[in-house]
């Protein structure tokens, strides 16, 4: 029957041969990528619109996955839920288009007698889109509303890390064979598939019983058979999270008396280079799959690194743990090719060092960062991937608002203000809108009430990532406005009410609005935080008899100035204007309920803490530890109730944390401390910070506990990363 329906077919001319067909189905593919690539790049360069046109006239697999970026950039940059429906969606038929084309190069490689050593197994580029794709998936189901999405996309990312972690497995192995090696490979690397499959398994396993986690169909056409075998590929008797710890990407790393880590660029050996101008990858199909497996892989091992505490054991639980250096070493190794890949690699690293990173504090001394220490803030290395981008990207706004929060974590918060005041015209609303809310909390680090109270209001019109923050925030900017007019030498009543009822207006605003985002069927924190601020408020308002805008007490500007670590971007003279506005009189109450609102427990924890942390940054360490010794001793169960501030205690915790890391850092700081036992001494701070880091991550759980969680698990990364290289 088969012959029958294939007599109709054109015959081969008599001079064609498999051979010849492969290799025109290797152009084809490879013309298809470099267009898919090159108009996939326009998104780079702000013209979404542009990159979404040329990419609807190609139907490949990396045309799919084009469009799929296109909307997943829409929904990610702008926290949209309308796009994150449509780019699911376009990421699932992308997946399915991939597979299909998968198999079919994998078919056509097999009825080819060609015994060419290649870099990776036939369709690995296929397959890579598919983990791209899964990736993708996994982010927008795990910041969608539903639990039930959330549960998928945790799925996803397993499928996504076993394809990438076999696709790198491939590469070493190439490498081994022609006598190479790069640092960005995995040589003497345990596999991480039995990791992430369970690793129940007897040392002696030998055969595929495991039967966790087994992939169910999703709908692909065409058998589904994996790109290679994905059986226990080792017989370690480690557990799960210690073989996945023993992941690494660099042979370097492993621990060495006094050695220091420098991850930048692999060194060459036998000729090898790992960049773009490498012979290795000059191929473009390899170009795209190396690049694309290290930016895929990286950024997975990275966002798993950053996982609060309390969710990380949870995720440790079914083998998923994340590997800071290693991922952040290989995205820096996608970010050196002039692709997509390379752009989306140099985007995550900027958006971790400018954005999480800038929330904390306890990170490696500017020595050991020059030495080559992986996990604290690079900025010349960083100020180099901006400018490298911004010539391959010149029309792009994206880079230009990464340069303007380089200046502000360099403490020069006007200059960063002048390069957002000149970047408001973006032809895409989600990097205007990036650009105005970085603006709008470096007008509050700045403390200009009236510019931040209209950069949060025009936040409002940009996104709906949070309307109920925004309006709350843009409160807090009205109140400080009306206590400058309350307090101010020359009364003017009509300016005093005007501000009074604005504030009373944005303020109650705020929890109306709230409750419309949610994350894995939950609050969103911040939203949460504000309802309960709220209600306080009322409450007290009642109870006291004064107006709401009255009965609030510690300046909420500078409550949110903290939580977000503002203090770390100011100078001087703008930390003591923070140290001002939380001084007690600036509350506008009456005396009597001034006493009242002041004797609050949680009140006066969260003035302390704010506070400290002031005192932290101007380097007044004694009284910043005289304030936190004051909140240490209050009583716990003060801060147990529904409309209580619970974050102050742990906050504390975590300030005499940075407080003993500061104290390593800073040798003139060791008082007393003689030479023959600073050894000591250091060890002795060191353990300190990990004590007070520890109480902290295990803490119970609180509103705010991701946020002061990023900060605690990026400590405890570099004290990990301190431990072991200053030995």
């Amino acid at each position: 029957m088969r012959a029958w329906f294939r007599g109709s077919a054109p015959k081969a001319s008599a001079g064609s041969s498999p051979a010849a067909s492969q290799t025109d189905l290797r152009a084809r593919e490879i013309a298809s990528m470099e267009d898919a690539m090159a108009s996939t790049a326009l998104i780079m360069n702000d013209d979404i619109d542009g990159a979404e046109e040329k990419l609807r006239k190609g139907d490949s697999a990396f045309h799919h996955l084009g469009l799929s970026i296109c909307m997943f950039m829409r929904s990610i940059l702008g926290f949209e839920k309308a796009y994150m429906v449509e780019a699911s969606n376009r990421l699932y038929e992308c997946e399915t288009i991939a597979w299909n084309q998968m198999k079919k190069a994998q078919k056509e490689a097999g009825s080819s007698n060609g015994a060419e050593d290649k870099i990776y197994p036939p369709g690995s580029e296929y397959a890579l889109v598919i983990a791209d794709a899964q990736l993708m998936s996994a982010i927008i189901a795990v910041l969608h509303e539903s639990l039930t999405e959330g549960l998928k996309g945790f799925y996803k990312l397993r499928k996504a890390f076993i394809t990438l972690d076999g696709i790198m497995q491939s590469e070493t192995a190439y490498l081994k064979r022609k006598g190479l090696h790069s640092d960005f490979s995995k040589e003497n690397i345990e596999s991480s598939s039995s990791s992430i499959s369970g690793g129940h398994g007897s040392s002696n396993d030998t055969d595929d019983t495991d039967l966790e986690f087994v992939d169910a169909d999703e709908g692909h056409s065409g058998t589904q058979t994996p790109l290679k075998y994905e059986g226990h590929l080792s017989k370690s008797t480690d557990t799960p999270e210690k073989r996945m710890s023993k992941l690494s990407i660099n042979s370097n790393s492993a621990s060495k008396p006094g050695g220091t880590n420098r991850p930048v660029s692999p060194p060459t050996r036998g000729g090898f280079k790992s960049g773009p101008d490498s012979e290795i990858f000059s191929n473009t199909v390899d170009s795209f799959t190396h690049s694309g497996v290290n930016m895929c892989y990286g950024s997975l091992l990275l966002l798993l690194s950053m996982v609060p505490p309390t969710f990380s054991r949870l995720l440790s639980i079914i083998g998923f743990t994340g590997d800071r250096e290693r991922g952040i070493n290989m995205l820096w190794q996608s970010s050196k090719f002039d692709n997509i890949n390379g752009a989306v690699a140099g985007l995550m690293l900027l958006s971790y060092y400018n954005g999480l990173l800038s929330f904390a504090d306890i990170l490696p001394s500017e020595k050991d960062i020059r030495n080559g220490a992986v996990i604290g803030y690079p900025k010349a290395r960083c100020s180099a991937l901006i400018a490298q981008m911004r010539t391959r990207y010149p029309e792009s706004g994206l880079w230009r608002f990464e340069e303007a929060r380089v200046l502000s974590i360099s403490r020069d918060l006007p200059g960063s203000l002048r390069l957002l005041k000149s970047n408001t015209k973006s032809k895409m609303r989600q990097v205007t809108a990036l650009n105005n809310f970085e603006m709008a909390l470096n007008t509050m680090f700045v403390h200009d009430y009236p510019e931040m109270r209209d950069n949060f209001i025009r936040c409002i019109e940009l996104n709906d990532w949070s309307p109920s923050l925004y309006y709350y925030i843009a409160g807090c900017a009205e109140l400080e406005i009306y206590r400058n007019a309350f307090h101010s030498e020359k009364k003017d009543e009509t300016r005093i009410q005007l501000h009074k009822k604005k504030t009373n207006e944005l303020l109650r605003k705020a929890p109306t609005v709230a409750g419309r985002k949610r994350f894995l069927a939950k609050p969103l924190p911040f939203e949460e935080f504000v309802s309960r601020k709220m209600q306080k408020w009322e409450d007290r308002s009642k109870e006291l008899g004064i107006d709401l805008v009255d009965a609030i007490g510690v300046s909420p500007t500078e409550e949110v100035i903290y939580l977000w670590n503002g203090t770390k971007k100011m100078q001087a003279s703008e930390l003591e204007m923070s140290k001002k506005a939380l001084a007690w009189d600036r509350l506008t109450a009456p005396k009597e309920a001034q006493t009242k609102i002041r004797s609050e427990i949680d009140e006066q924890a969260v003035r302390d803490v704010c506070r400290a942390s002031v005192a932290r940054s101007l380097g007044n360490f004694d009284e910043a530890r005289e304030l936190l010794d004051t909140v240490l001793a209050m009583d716990k169960l003060a801060f147990k109730g529904p409309t209580k501030d619970d974050y102050p205690l742990p906050g504390a915790h975590y300030e005499m944390a940075a407080l003993a890391w500061n104290e390593v850092l800073n040798p003139e700081l060791r008082k007393d401390v003689n030479e023959e036992d600073e050894e000591g001494w250091l060890r002795e701070k060191v353990n300190e910070c990990q004590s007070w880091l520890e109480k902290v991550a295990k803490w119970e759980a609180f509103v705010l506990d991701a946020r002061i969680g990023m900060r605690v698990q990026t400590g405890l990364d570099t004290i990990r990363w301190y431990k072991r290289e200053h030995k």
